[in-house]
């Protein structure tokens, strides 16, 4: 019997699942943690070396390529003319000059040119053409210069086609373009690249007097490969 005034309490001893149990690990447990930590430190490493051996192989082939890239060469009208536009009886005797300066501005790459060939045009219609040049070899760093003239057979210019070059020089100007077709390919070093068409469209403008204007003296032609 307990006093009224007394609440029995009784104190029991936890059973064993509700024990909370420590675990003891093994030296051997240990021993594997530390080989795995130095394994995934070996591992990161290792591939931090590699990337940074790909990061710069990848500069270095990025800089090789740029050398060795061949640029197209470069087409400057230096003379175009047409005389007989200022002369009287021009027609019976026209005779068009021009005067076309090829630039190869590789440092270590060569050229090789096919035929080469020039037309010339008004109002996108041929007027006459003729091949300059037979196949050559331009050497890096080289300028070759490209000149003829159309006449007779041909320059395929009619009386018809002649009246709209006087009409277009009563109003100070007739605009032509002279275009260069050729064959090429690239030499880099014993290695010779594929065979690209080529074409240059030189664009000017003739006077009055039949020579080409001075603002078109120097003018670089646009090159493009089709």
């Amino acid at each position: 019997m307990y006093p009224q005034d007394h609440v029995p309490i009784q104190i029991g001893t936890p059973t064993p699942d509700k024990r909370q149990l420590k675990r003891h690990h093994t030296a051997r447990y240990y021993m594997h943690r530390v080989q795995e930590s130095l394994t995934t430190r070996v591992s990161k490493f290792i591939c931090a070396i590699f990337l940074g051996l790909l990061f710069f192989a990848g500069i270095i082939a990025f800089i090789v390529y740029l050398s060795l890239r061949p640029h197209r060469p470069r087409f400057l009208i230096e003379q175009f003319s047409l005389p007989a536009l200022a002369q009287p009886n021009g027609f019976e005797n026209a005779e068009l000059t021009f005067n076309v300066t090829a630039r190869n501005s590789n440092h270590k790459i060569g050229i090789y040119y096919a035929d080469m060939v020039v037309n010339a045009f008004y109002d996108d219609q041929s007027i006459g053409g003729r091949p300059v040049l037979y196949p050559f070899y331009q050497e890096p760093k080289n300028s070759t210069i490209i000149f003829g003239t159309l006449s007779g057979a041909t320059l395929t210019v009619n009386n018809r086609r002649w009246m709209q070059f006087l009409a277009d020089r009563s109003r100070g100007k007739v605009m032509f373009r002279l275009e260069i077709t050729s064959t090429i390919r690239f030499k880099i070093s014993t290695w010779d690249s594929k065979r690209h068409k080529m074409h240059a469209n030189c664009q000017v403008e003739v006077g009055s007097d039949g020579l080409m204007m001075a603002s078109f003296v120097g003018h670089r032609c646009p090159t493009y490969f089709t």
